[in-house]
């Protein structure tokens, strides 16, 4: 990739990290909000369910926007909205506050995804593309992995309103860094078309049957990653006698895994068109190991490292994801693709707390985890239909 490239990845992969530390600044600190908030596991998961309605409401159409104004002035109001939700929230930090504050950090996360997607389908070109979004992708888990430490750490070193002055602090670092930006890419130029640059056309129009399907994919994988992510310290402390401490770590590794996967889907997602196939490998894989977690009692070190094989391989999965969505999305039109289908994160987002948060109140918390191994499942069954779907399609090259 080109320098230009180079800087407009680090200035989107930026604004992804510190995106995904805002979606997981409450999640990381779901065992010390009851007590500090003194309020109950089902409205802290209405509380994170208010992000993802907003952001289920706004993102499509946003997307839109981003095509019609420029995805790089979206993002900067969305980075410096996300500082200013979280920021009330370290100045005042009750519940009701904390409503208000994820509905604004709710409207700013619409913007990410549509921005994002649509700077690099137009600033790289299509033969470094699984990579850029592997790396783009890394950045946002970094971030979600930094949470736990960060937030928790805080939050025990001082008090909970010091975790989210640090959210807010992180929003405006990511501000000043995509601030620094060229102007918005022209479409990437491809260099000259050989056997290896065939891909599958982009359409002129994406069918509602496959928007209907890409979208469902992108709920499933929130809800059957959502409950490891934000849930399973809490099951785990709750329902298998695991430390806190430990639990963490194990999140930790999960979370740095699942970076490190990324990575790995993005060398995977370029040398293979097959990515309905891959991401449904994978995600059977990491099912299998979350039914060990359930059903084998595991010292900290194997509970870790069962958790890290599990954030590796559902990190696999998100390049290909991302390129069975740019495969269906018309060329220029990638904001409103990707805003449409990433509603599905935001679904999930809004379900998958509430009916968690549910599951630990009335002491069932091994169900969030079979839980987690039932979206997989489905999960794996839509990423293998739409692989046929897309596979009935001539292949044919990138001009």
């Amino acid at each position: 990739m080109t320098s230009s490239s180079n800087g407009l990845l680090a200035q989107v992969s930026t604004a992804h990290l510190v995106s995904h530390l805002h979606i997981m600044a409450v999640p990381a600190m779901l065992p010390l909000l009851p007590a500090a908030m003194q309020v109950s596991f089902v409205e802290l998961g209405i509380a994170i369910g208010v992000f993802n309605v907003v952001s289920a409401l706004v993102q499509a159409p946003l997307g839109f926007l981003v095509d019609r104004v420029g995805a790089r002035r979206m993002l900067l109001a969305a980075l410096a909205l996300g500082s200013l939700s979280f920021a009330l929230l370290a100045i005042f930090p009750t519940y009701l506050c904390l409503l208000v504050a994820m509905g604004l950090a709710g409207l700013a996360n619409g913007v990410y995804h549509p921005a994002d997607y649509s700077l690099l389908s137009r600033g790289i070109v299509p033969e470094r593309m699984g990579r850029a979004f592997s790396v783009h992708t890394f950045a946002g888990f970094l971030g979600a992995a930094l949470a736990p430490p960060l937030m928790v750490g805080a939050a025990l070193a001082w008090e909970p309103r010091w975790s989210f002055a640090i959210a807010a602090g992180a929003g405006l670092i990511g501000l000043f860094v995509v601030g620094l930006g060229t102007p918005e890419p022209a479409k990437a130029a491809s260099p000259a078309t050989t056997e290896k640059a065939k891909v599958r056309a982009r359409p002129l129009t994406t069918p509602l049957g496959t928007l209907a399907v890409l979208t469902l994919l992108f709920a499933m994988l929130s809800l059957s990653t959502g409950a490891i992510e934000k849930f399973s310290v809490s099951a785990l402390v709750q329902g298998f006698n695991v430390t806190l401490p430990a639990a963490n770590m194990a999140l930790t590794v999960f979370m740095f895994a699942s970076a490190f996967g990324v990575l790995a889907g993005g060398v995977l997602a370029d040398r293979t068109d097959k990515h309905g196939y891959l991401a449904a490998g994978a995600f059977a894989l990491a099912a299998v190991f979350v039914v060990i977690v359930i059903g084998l009692p595991l010292p900290p070190l194997l509970l870790a490292l069962a958790l890290g094989a599990i954030g590796f391989l559902t990190g696999i999965v998100a390049p290909s994801r991302d390129m069975l969505v740019r495969a269906a999305s018309p060329a220029g039109a990638e904001g409103k693709t990707f805003g449409i289908v990433s509603t599905g994160f935001n679904v999930g987002g809004v379900i998958g707390p509430v009916l968690f948060g549910f599951l630990l109140d009335r002491g069932l918390a091994s169900g969030v985890l079979w839980a987690s191994v039932c979206f997989m499942v489905i999960t794996t069954v839509i990423v293998l239909v739409q692989e046929r779907h897309s596979a009935a399609k001539p292949a044919l090259a990138v001009h």
